[in-house]
């Protein structure tokens, strides 16, 4: 052979080696141009890389943070709403026995059931000469006194200076609106009541009327009275 002739080594196979160049020139081919600017590209993203980082931890930080802040709001909830239940559930008992001489009511915390039911607040109450029922389960007038006895079971567990009651009593007879009467006067040296009403009884215990009337010429006026308390007793058996 020719001093210029390449051999191959041994137990090189010339096609073998044909392919593997053909191989390695496609994998050239592929990457491209040599970037000059490659090493200052590298350590942008990286320090981009040290940046994220950085707000991944934060961020992780943060969540836990508003995980022990949730665990913390939870716990208060549920402690307020436990002292509350049971100022309410006190004050209830008291007012339900005003409203329903010789019965009882009370307040029952409801647990979800096993057919997904959700937490709740049960209302019962025991007019006299009956059994304990559940409010839904009562005639509209004892209902309608159920709603009361709870709505100043709230107004005592968190007293306000005024409250306005809208016709509260207007599904009430006589007898049950005079229960209701002597419950405003029971509670009207703590709390101002605004009473909107179209019952007589009720007006019985008001200090001031105020009233709504038209004229002759079509146009209403607002009229006042305030009533002494011999006044009140004749407009209640008029």
């Amino acid at each position: 052979a020719g001093a210029g002739d390449v051999q191959p080594a041994e137990g090189d196979d010339r096609d073998e080696l044909a392919a593997r160049a053909e191989r390695l020139d496609a994998r050239r081919i592929q990457l491209g141009q040599v970037n000059p600017l490659a090493k200052e590209e590298y350590e942008a993203e990286r320090e981009r890389l040290g940046d994220l980082e950085g707000q991944r931890a934060d961020l992780e930080e943060s969540l836990r943070e508003l995980e022990t802040l949730r665990n913390e709001l939870a716990e208060t909830l549920e402690s307020r709403f436990a002292e509350t239940f049971e100022a309410v559930a006190r004050n209830f008992e008291d007012v339900a026995a005003t409203l329903f001489p010789g019965g009882e009511g009370r307040l029952r915390l409801v647990e979800p059931d096993e057919e997904g039911g959700e937490t709740g607040i049960e209302v019962e109450l025991r007019p006299a000469g009956k059994r304990i029922t559940r409010l839904s389960m009562l005639s509209g007038g004892e209902k309608a006194l159920g709603a009361i006895s709870f709505l100043f079971a709230l107004f005592l567990a968190k007293p306000c200076p005024f409250y306005l009651l809208d016709e509260v009593e207007a599904a009430l007879d006589d007898a049950n609106i005079g229960l209701f009467v002597e419950l405003l006067r029971r509670y009207a040296d703590r709390a101002q009541f605004v009473v909107i009403t179209h019952q007589k009884r009720t007006m019985e215990a008001a200090d001031v009327l105020y009233g709504v009337t038209m004229g002759g010429d079509g146009i209403s006026q607002v009229v006042s009275r305030r009533l002494p308390r011999e006044d009140g007793q004749a407009l209640a058996t008029a």
